[in-house]
C-alpha cells in the first residue's frame, strides 16, 4: 500500500488561502489553487469534496478559536463569583482585551476570509451567529448583575444585540482595512474607552457594594 503524500496538504491549504484571499470564495478557482500548489485536481478531490469544503478547512482554525472564546464566557458558574468579580467583568481594559486582538492579528488572513469573503459557504452568516452567541453571554452576566441588585438599567435582548453588533464591527474593521499592529493597539485603547458597559447597565461601583 502506498503512503499518502503528506507534503501536499500544507501547500494546498496555503495556495487555497491565497486564492480565497485574492478573489473570495465565489470567484476563486480550484484550477488555480491546484496549479499554484503544484498538484492535480485529482489529488485535491481525494482530500476535499469541493471548493466549499476546502474553504472551510482553511478557516476552521479561527472558527474554533472564536467558538472557544465565546463558550468560555457562556459556560460559567455565576454562583461562584463574588460581587467584585461580577463588577470587574464589565470593565474593558487594554490588558484584558488586547489578547483577543493579538489572536486575530496572528490569524488575520483567515479571519478576514471568514468575516468578509465567505459568501456562498456555510460560514457566510458567521458574523450574525457569532454576535447572537456573544449577546447571549453578555445577557447572562447582565442577568446575574441585575439579580444581585448591581445593575440598575433595564436593557432588552434586542438592545444587547444591537450593542454587541456595534462592538463586533469595531473588532472586525481594523482587519478588513489592514491596519498595522501598532494602529490596532491604539484602536484597542479607543474601544476600551468607547464601550463603557458599566454605564450601559448602570452598574454599581465596588465602593457601593
Amino acid at each position: 500500500m502506498s503512503t499518502p503524500d503528506k507534503s501536499i496538504d500544507p501547500r494546498l491549504l496555503a495556495s487555497a488561502e491565497a486564492e480565497f484571499n485574492k478573489n473570495g470564495f465565489i470567484k476563486a478557482e480550484l484550477k488555480t489553487i491546484c496549479e499554484n500548489a503544484g498538484i492535480t485536481t485529482g489529488a485535491l478531490y481525494k482530500r476535499y469534496k469541493g471548493k466549499e469544503e476546502l474553504f472551510c478547512a482553511v478557516v476552521d482554525g479561527i472558527v474554533s478559536e472564536l467558538t472557544d472564546f465565546v463558550e468560555s464566557r457562556s459556560d460559567i458558574d455565576f454562583s461562584a463569583l463574588s460581587n467584585a468579580e461580577i463588577i470587574a467583568s464589565w470593565t474593558m481594559t487594554y490588558e484584558s482585551f488586547i489578547p483577543m486582538f493579538r489572536l486575530l492579528y496572528e490569524n488575520r488572513i483567515t479571519f478576514v476570509l471568514l468575516i468578509d469573503k465567505a459568501a456562498g459557504t456555510r460560514y457566510e452568516n458567521f458574523d450574525h451567529k457569532f454576535v447572537t452567541k456573544l449577546s447571549y453571554a453578555y445577557e447572562k452576566f447582565y442577568d446575574e448583575a441585575k439579580k444581585r441588585g448591581l445593575a440598575k438599567a433595564d436593557v432588552t435582548r434586542q438592545e444587547f444585540h444591537v450593542l454587541i453588533s456595534s462592538y463586533w464591527t469595531c473588532v472586525c474593521e481594523p482587519f478588513i482595512h489592514k491596519m498595522s499592529w501598532k494602529k490596532i493597539e491604539e484602536h484597542c485603547r479607543v474601544m476600551c474607552r468607547f464601550f463603557n458597559w458599566r454605564d450601559v447597565i448602570l452598574l454599581k461601583g465596588e465602593d457601593d457594594v
